[in-house]
């Protein structure tokens, strides 16, 4: 269990430290990510940018993916449920192209452009507040690979352990703090688990950006 995003970046920070070396750019999603990359980056000096996957979802509820889209256009579909639910192609590019247009506003609001971080030969850390589905960050991991990043280290507080050992699959070292046995919400294993605010963020990567 985790006080807050606060407490559980400061416990990543300490499995992070081996990275120091291999002079890694951390990748934080926001907004609760970047809480919990906070400190890593202020501890090590390590690079950073952000990275915002955005989920596709499903005509009738946009909770509910049906794929997830990156920045630079990489996609996923889980085209079983595509099948099954009969959803249109002509859809499916509508809502990758909001989406995309969604990312690029928010990097634009959070960090004033919409470049793609610089990944390419270098150890790529991306650090969320939790995972549940995986889905979603998927997307990320993909585009990331396409960017010809070295290696790619995911490091997040807590996570289901099928999501762990699927990603598992996909990057070269997944950190996870804690793998409950049971898992139900991301928000369960934080004391206070308050939506992060675009206040802090703007905060967060201003103090950043004078280091």
């Amino acid at each position: 269990m985790f006080v807050d995003r606060k407490d559980a970046g400061e416990k990543l920070s300490v499995e992070l430290e081996k990275f120091k070396d291999e002079n890694p750019i951390v990748l934080a999603i926001p907004r609760g990510g970047i809480v919990a990359a906070y400190e890593t980056i202020k501890k090590f000096g390590f690079q950073w940018d952000l990275i915002i996957p955005r989920k596709i979802g499903l005509p009738q509820n946009k909770e509910i993916a049906i794929g997830a889209v990156s920045l630079d256009g990489t996609y996923l579909l889980n085209e079983e449920h595509i099948d099954i639910l009969n959803i249109s192609q002509e859809y499916i590019e509508k809502e990758i192209s909001e989406q995309i247009e969604e990312i690029k506003r928010r990097l634009n609001k959070y960090k004033g452009n919409e470049n793609f971080p610089d990944v390419r030969n270098k150890t790529v850390i991306i650090i969320d507040d939790g995972i549940a589905t995986g889905f979603t960050i998927q997307a990320a991991i993909k585009s990331i690979k396409e960017h010809d990043a070295k290696k790619i280290i995911l490091a997040v507080p807590v996570a289901p352990q099928d999501t762990v050992s699927l990603l598992e699959k996909i990057v070269d070292e997944v950190i996870c703090l804690l793998i409950p046995n049971e898992f139900y919400a991301v928000g369960l294993y934080y004391e206070s688990f308050e939506q992060t605010t675009d206040e802090e963020v703007f905060n967060m990567v201003d103090e950043l950006k004078k280091r």
